[in-house]
């Protein structure tokens, strides 16, 4: 689970800052989706250790995350 949280991450970062020197915003639904995916990471690892607060907050922000980058695919 660690190594799939840095690839998502690094994934994010290097989306992020390719989007910030170049202005294109094209890239901004998969950015989004790499995100959405590695809070999912984040709240399976929380789920696995028991902490079921920051499970739910995880949740809500994955919904939202995921939300945003369908809108971004079909908009």
């Amino acid at each position: 689970m660690k190594a799939i949280k840095y690839i998502l991450a690094v994934t994010v970062i290097a989306l992020s800052v390719y989007q910030l020197i170049t202005g294109d915003t094209e890239l901004m639904p998969y950015s989004m989706l790499c995100l959405g995916a590695m809070v999912l990471v984040m709240g399976l690892v929380d789920l696995r250790m028991d902490w079921k607060g920051s499970w739910y907050r995880s949740l809500v922000i994955l919904v939202f995350l995921f939300f945003v980058s369908i809108l971004g695919f079909f908009g």
